[in-house]
């Protein structure tokens, strides 16, 4: 079996075929469909444009150029624009499926096409008709995005149901490896499953670790690529740094042999890519990891985000709020509207607005439902609370209750994204770490809104919303954002 040691002294053993290989089958698969599908978009794009804007597919010829029809001036861009989606690598194997870097790649591909094709035209003084590309450019834009999100929906469902994984061999210590091991479980969308693990000093005969899922372990000597085969695995994932850099990148060599990847844990928990950056100090790699920016240009752009959003939102749901009050009103008399004291931006209270969805005396009867805790911890949370009304049951359900919210955020007390809105007694509970969350402004949604709303536990809550403080942007925002429509129509962890 190839060793570290043979490497180093110049073995070349011959490509190996191994299951890893035949693993990555199906991602060879779904790169050739996304170049039909693709095709098929940016062509009917392009024809479609030209449809609209001279009434046929086969009409219209570029000023100056009456010999010139628009039909090559289509088929030079469908050309132009798969190409550049190739170009862009928008389909390579480590970005399809999962996070925001294969939308993003996309769009750059098309932008620069059509900027390409602006700047030509003008150098060489060809008028291509303005109504063409203006139908052209946001039409694609939006299907190429659509196929994408719909191929991805695909994968999800094939994920959850253990299909499209890569097999992974986890190395290090066992207490390292279990963090990895709960964050797949976890996170099934990312396509990774823990097919084994390497660990240093685990005797030879402990051929499984119940904590770790009962998966199959392989005593660590020097030979990682034995128990790459006999795992099956297609990844070797390094979760500590217990082998020099002159081992890793001997490692490297031999798993480029039989095709399977290595991917080194930085050991930062929760820290996005944005934030990281890998510089090269005296020829070894360097992680730097960026302060988490919370002012300037970013606070700006949330802002203005917040209001025109909130704004938009109240417009719309007004005949929706309207109906809701009365039908509060009808079921339960008493006010329409509940001030619950929250805790905001850097500690400091304010009155967060909600729809009545209890009984009005509900906060003196607290001592008599607290027995029904389920939230364990500092979270109080009841599934069936006998103190919501049945009108409160159906706004909750929809979370028509948290409406009014948007009204606080217009005020700048909440974010329309953010960390979950605490309560006082939960703050005081809070240690040095979990006070990071007054940070930024509590959000109407957030990570916690789009990963299980009441089902999480406060552990797992915490996590979200320290991930979410650490990391913020305004395209996760929009993620974000996008995301908790879909868990409201679902209903879920909604209680």
């Amino acid at each position: 079996m190839t060793s570290v040691h043979q490497v180093r002294q110049g073995v070349a053993d011959p490509p190996v075929e191994t299951n890893a290989s035949r693993a990555r089958d199906w991602q060879a698969r779904y790169v050739r469909w996304l170049v039909l599908s693709d095709a098929v978009v940016v062509v009917a794009s392009v024809v479609l444009a030209q449809t609209l804007r001279f009434g046929n597919v086969t009409g219209g010829s570029l000023t100056g150029f009456s010999s010139v029809d628009y039909v090559f001036v289509s088929a030079f861009i469908a050309a132009a624009w798969s190409a550049a989606l190739t170009i862009h690598r928008t389909r390579a194997p480590r970005i399809i499926g999962n996070g925001i870097e294969e939308y993003r790649r996309v769009w750059m591909a098309t932008l620069t096409v059509f900027g390409v094709i602006a700047v030509l035209s003008t150098l060489a003084r060809v008028d291509i008709a303005r109504g063409y590309l203006a139908i052209a450019l946001p039409l694609g834009l939006m299907a190429l995005t659509v196929n994408r999100w719909l191929w991805r929906k695909f994968v999800a469902r094939r994920r959850h149901r253990g299909a499209f994984m890569n097999a992974v061999l986890a190395v290090g210590r066992t207490d390292s490896i279990q963090a990895l091991a709960q964050s797949l479980v976890r996170s099934p969308g990312d396509g990774y499953r823990l097919a084994g693990v390497c660990a240093p000093g685990l005797p030879r005969d402990r051929l499984h670790i119940p904590a770790i899922g009962g998966v199959a372990a392989y005593p660590y000597d020097g030979d990682i690529v034995s128990a790459v085969v006999k795992s099956d695995a297609d990844t070797v994932v390094l979760t500590s740094g217990h082998l020099d850099p002159d081992e890793i990148r001997d490692l490297s060599w031999q798993l480029e042999k039989i095709n399977v990847d290595l991917v080194v844990s930085a050991g930062m928990i929760d820290v996005a890519g944005p934030r990281l950056t890998v510089r090269q100090v005296g020829g070894l790699p360097l992680l730097h990891v960026d302060k988490p920016q919370y002012d300037g240009a970013k606070r700006f752009q949330k802002r203005v985000f917040d209001v025109c959003f909130s704004a938009l939102v109240l417009l719309a749901a007004a005949p929706v709020l309207a109906l809701a009050a009365l039908a509060i009103k009808l079921n339960n008399p008493g006010p329409v509207f509940y001030l619950s004291e929250r805790i905001g931006l850097d500690g400091k209270p304010f009155r967060m607005i909600k729809l009545r969805s209890m009984v009005v005396d509900a906060d003196q009867q607290l001592a008599d439902v607290a027995h029904l805790d389920q939230g364990g911890g500092v979270l109080f949370k009841i599934r069936h609370d006998p103190r919501v009304t049945p009108v409160g049951r159906f706004l909750r359900r929809y979370s028509i209750d948290e409406l009014p919210q948007f009204v606080n955020v217009i005020l700048k007390d909440m974010s329309v994204v953010g960390p979950r809105p605490p309560l006082r007694n939960e703050v005081e509970a809070y240690t040095d770490q979990v006070r990071r969350r007054l940070l930024v402004r509590p959000g109407i949604t957030g990570l916690w809104q789009v990963s299980g709303r009441s089902d999480l536990s406060w552990e797992e809550s915490v996590r979200l919303d320290l991930s979410y403080v650490e990391n913020w942007s305004m395209v996760g925002d929009l993620v974000i954002a996008a995301k908790t429509a879909s868990a409201v129509v679902k209903r879920s962890g909604a209680y």
